[in-house]
């Protein structure tokens, strides 16, 4: 990311709060109390949990609509079923940009 952006995003972020429009000055100054970690995604080159978030999420419709497991190896193979895990060969995730 360019630097440009960055700068972008900080003086949004700095403008947000002193809007007259009541609900975008509260956005305004949520993100203000998140601007370290907003402005952390151009420190980063972008990365981002949401891969880690989605599989956890994947993980916990699993767990909800199983309605519990007595057997911890029976839950495992089921996560990893949910979430793609039995697949060995793959060796990249599919989404990767190379």
């Amino acid at each position: 990311m360019d630097g440009d952006s960055r700068r972008l995003v900080a003086e949004i972020l700095a403008a947000f709060p002193s809007c007259p429009i009541p609900e975008i000055a509260r956005l305004g100054r949520t993100l203000r109390r998140w601007k370290a970690a907003i402005l952390a995604y151009f420190d980063t080159a972008g990365a981002s949990n949401g891969p880690t978030e989605a599989v956890n999420g994947v993980i916990e419709t699993m767990r909800r609509v199983a309605r519990g497991f007595r057997n911890f190896g029976n839950y495992r193979l089921r996560a990893l079923l949910a979430a793609g895990g039995h697949r060995p060969w793959r060796k990249t995730p599919t989404h990767a940009h190379l």
